[in-house]
């Protein structure tokens, strides 16, 4: 090969290590770009010929290639800002670019981009956008069922609607009721002193010139808002009057009253509940009230089905349940109504207060009801071959024909308030170029002895 192979090998080592040095530069200057995925530097040696074996052969050039590092896990770093996410193993997130705004909406690309740059954040139009201006992608959910809408991938909107108002359906009630209540109108030796002043108030509803007297021979039973069908809400009040003392079956036996918000009568009577001698829950009646009002199909509870007027708001129907043996009678010294709980299903109309993202990797929007809605679930992409895929700017890939087909149904974990730093160490990066700088400099004097040579062969002849 000779002095002008060596200054061949010297020149393509320069450019290798120029290549090298490229890759370094580019490195160091992202290594705080979020999701960042370095690239290393590989070298490969090119044989000369001369001979088939390697006496006869002599060391020949060297070319550079950048080597990927997408399987190499950046740092993850705690955010505070909700729509933050990294992830934890293989994937990356699905995305596209903005194509045109036409009549005011933004079109969309028709080609996908993958990246692990989770700094997303909702723009004025609803769209989670990161910072390489890369719109989020994923699958709508149903809000009733939480089941994706369909199997192809969408660009995520984040729709501002406020959802409708629930009106309540059923009121899970708790609680258990002393053997003696401990009542305004109780002397503290005869229990029948304890009882609901039926003579005054009658054995239904309580008229309001009666209820104070009411209020004397009766203990609360806690309340709980509810909510009609257009959301707006009304105040239920529950208390309890034992309505007999006398053995064997009727020493057990209450009635239950809801408030009517003012009206008259003040209070309507739900229905009677005995009470067998181990504070078990028994037989249910239904009141002779205004209220239609029967126990329901499970004789667990009461189902109002005529209407519940509260001050001026109506409920069509409302059914209280006492499933599990979550109402009781036993012994209490105090006299009162505890363990009270009171739940019920229905909701006003909300308005969206903020956007998180779950450990499912699904987007869930809270609501100013104290309501939360899964809106999207956010798929990872995975590649058979992901080294070959072809990098974007924006920290972004593109698939190829050897890196494969996406894989949407595989991948790590999403973590959210989180993101992924640049897997690009600037130690390292400075480790590689003091070593690459003295490779450059040991090849360019590789050239400067074999010009020395030629001079020297050149001079031969003069």
């Amino acid at each position: 090969m000779g002095i002008y192979g060596a200054i061949n090998s010297a020149v393509s080592g320069l450019a290798a290590q120029a290549t090298a040095l490229e890759n370094i530069s580019g490195n160091v200057a992202n290594s705080q770009t979020t999701g960042y995925k370095r690239l290393d530097t590989t070298f490969s040696d090119l044989v000369s010929g001369g001979g088939s074996v390697q006496a006869d052969q002599v060391s020949g050039t060297t070319y550079s290639t950048s080597r990927a590092t997408n399987t190499v896990q950046g740092d993850i770093s705690a955010n505070d800002v909700d729509t933050y996410m990294a992830i934890n193993g293989e994937g990356y997130f699905v995305v596209t670019s903005a194509g045109d705004v036409v009549d005011g909406q933004t079109t969309f690309a028709d080609t996908n981009y993958y990246t692990r740059a989770g700094d997303f954040e909702i723009d004025e139009d609803g769209y989670m956008v990161n910072s390489s201006g890369y719109y989020l992608m994923g699958y709508e959910l149903d809000p009733d069922t939480g089941n994706a809408v369909g199997d192809a991938t969408g660009v995520i909107q984040i729709d501002d609607q406020p959802i409708a108002a629930e009106a309540t359906s059923e009121i899970e009630y708790q609680a258990n009721l002393p053997t003696v209540p401990q009542t305004e109108d109780y002397d503290g030796s005869d229990p029948t002193t304890a009882l609901l002043n039926t003579a005054t108030v009658g054995t239904d509803d309580v008229a309001d010139a009666n209820d104070q007297a009411f209020l004397d021979s009766s203990i609360s039973g806690g309340s709980v808002t509810i909510y009609n069908d257009n959301g707006t809400a009304l105040n239920v009040e529950v208390r309890w009057g034992k309505t007999a003392n006398a053995p064997p079956a009727a020493n057990n036996t209450w009635s239950m009253f809801l408030s009517s918000g003012g009206n008259d009568p003040a209070w309507l009577e739900v229905g009677n509940v005995n009470f067998d001698t181990a504070g078990d829950m028994g037989t249910l009646t239904a009141g002779d009230g205004s209220l239609t009002s029967v126990p329901n199909g499970t004789s667990d509870g009461f189902e109002i089905t005529g209407g519940l007027t509260i001050g001026d708001v109506t409920i069509d129907s409302v059914n209280i349940s006492f499933s599990n043996g979550s109402l009781t009678q036993y012994s209490d010294p105090n006299g009162v109504a505890t363990s009270v709980t009171l739940d019920q299903d229905g909701y006003a109309a909300g308005e969206i207060v903020g956007v998180s993202i779950d450990e499912s990797g699904r987007i869930v929007a809270s609501y100013s009801n104290s309501q939360t809605r899964s809106l999207y679930e956010i798929p990872l992409a995975t590649f058979d071959a992901e080294q070959a895929l072809e990098r974007v700017n924006g920290a972004a890939f593109a698939a190829t024909p050897t890196s494969g087909e996406p894989d949407l149904t595989r991948g790590g974990s999403i973590i959210s308030n989180a993101l992924e730093l640049s897997n690009a160490d600037i130690a390292s990066e400075f480790s590689k170029l003091i070593v690459t700088q003295q490779a450059y400099s040991a090849n360019s004097k590789i050239v400067t002895s074999a010009d020395e040579m030629l001079d020297s062969a050149l001079n031969m002849v003069r």
